[in-house]
Order: structure tokens, then C-alpha cells, then sequence
């Protein structure tokens, strides 16, 4: 529940520093359709933009036009500037190495003219995928084995945790920094104490709204 609300809210932050609006073509690296089910009131068209997605056939009536797209996010098939807006949440920490992510952010940056990328916080104490404490402190040859013993995963879904381990690089705000050059890098954080998420942002208005709920 408590996850719902966060989720929630950084939308909310999303459509005020972003503000979309209906004339905007905005690219969704890594999402899938039914995440922007029902919101033809925020945005005009968008494209999703995955590595196996099937064609969208009769999405709810208000959804803007939505067009699957399976692709690679490291090497972007359109041109520079095509996007008014280029979005992804929870999507670079799993593109592979620190180049892999490089080469994410460096297509993000030339095809989309407002970013909004989140990725959760290497800072926090919580491991979002596994939900262990500290595993990702570790030595990244260290994470399976720890997972294994000390996660909710592990100890519920132990066949899930190679996958993760394997896919799963997560970023601090330094190197979001070093990533999105020129771009505002907004932490988010949980009771305003640990961070839970950056999102790096280049909006019209790099200006950020006054803090609300769990978010400085």
C-alpha cells in the first residue's frame, strides 16, 4: 500500500514539473501500455518501448494513442529530438553494466527534449528486488549469496534471485549525475530521511515544487 502511494505521488511530481499535455508525443523506455491505460487526459499519444511487446488492440476508453514498440533502449531507432517527452521508471538499473547504462542514458538524452528517468536509490538501506537490508552494499559476487539467507525473496522465491542478481545494477546519485549531464537529479525519500529514488529531470521548469509526504 505504502509502495502505491509513493508511486502515486511521484507521478503527481512528474505532471508538475514536466507538465504534459495533449499535443505531446512522449516515449515510455522500458514500460508497458496498460501503465498509461485511462490517461488520454495527461498525455495525447505515447509510445512503449520494450524488448518483446505484442501490439496494443482496444486499450480503455479516455487512454491516449498508444503504439508497442520492441526494441533495445541502448540503441534507440529514431532520430534526435523525435520525443516531446522521453520517460522511464525502474528501467536503467537492469540494462546490464555501467556502460550499458551510459549507452541508455546517452540515447535518452538524444532522442527525448523532457527527460524523466527514476531509478531506485543505491543509498537506500532496503534492496527494492530482493527486500533485504544492506545486500547491495556488497560486493555485487556477494548479492546471490546473501539474498539467499537475508531477503524476502530469498527466503520465499528462491528461484527468482539468479535472474535478479544478474540483471540488477543499482545507481547513486552520483552517477545518475554523471549520466544525465545537464539534467536536475531529484531525490526522493522515505520520511523525508533515506533516499528511495533518484530521477533525473529536464523539464521547462527545472524548478522543483515545495516537498510533499515522503519526498524532499
Amino acid at each position: 500500500m505504502l509502495w502505491r502511494i509513493w508511486k502515486y505521488r511521484r507521478f503527481r511530481r512528474f505532471l508538475d514539473i514536466v507538465k504534459p499535455n495533449l499535443s505531446d508525443h512522449l516515449l515510455d523506455i522500458g514500460g508497458y501500455p496498460f501503465n498509461w491505460y485511462s490517461r488520454g487526459n495527461v498525455i495525447g499519444r505515447v509510445d512503449v518501448l520494450n524488448l518483446d511487446l505484442s501490439p496494443v488492440f482496444d486499450p480503455p476508453a479516455g487512454s491516449p494513442e498508444i503504439r508497442a514498440i520492441s526494441g533495445d533502449a541502448r540503441t534507440l531507432p529514431f532520430p534526435a529530438q523525435s520525443y516531446d517527452i522521453l520517460f522511464s521508471n525502474s528501467v536503467i538499473e537492469h540494462v546490464g553494466t555501467f556502460d550499458d547504462q551510459t549507452a541508455f542514458a546517452r540515447e535518452a538524452l538524444r532522442v527525448g527534449k523532457r527527460l524523466w528517468i527514476q531509478t531506485p536509490a543505491k543509498e537506500c538501506p532496503v534492496e527494492p528486488h530482493y527486500l533485504g537490508l544492506f545486500i547491495h552494499w556488497f560486493p555485487r559476487s556477494w548479492h546471490l549469496r546473501l539474498a539467499r539467507m537475508f531477503s524476502v525473496v530469498g527466503l520465499t522465491r528462491p528461484s527468482d534471485l539468479e535472474a535478479l542478481a544478474s540483471s540488477t545494477r543499482l545507481l547513486t546519485k552520483w552517477e545518475m549525475r554523471e549520466l544525465f549531464p545537464g539534467c536536475e537529479i531529484w531525490t526522493e525519500r522515505i520520511f523525508w530521511i533515506f533516499p528511495k529514488s533518484h530521477v533525473a529531470i529536464r523539464s521547462n521548469q527545472l524548478d522543483l515544487p515545495a516537498s510533499t509526504g515522503c519526498t524532499e
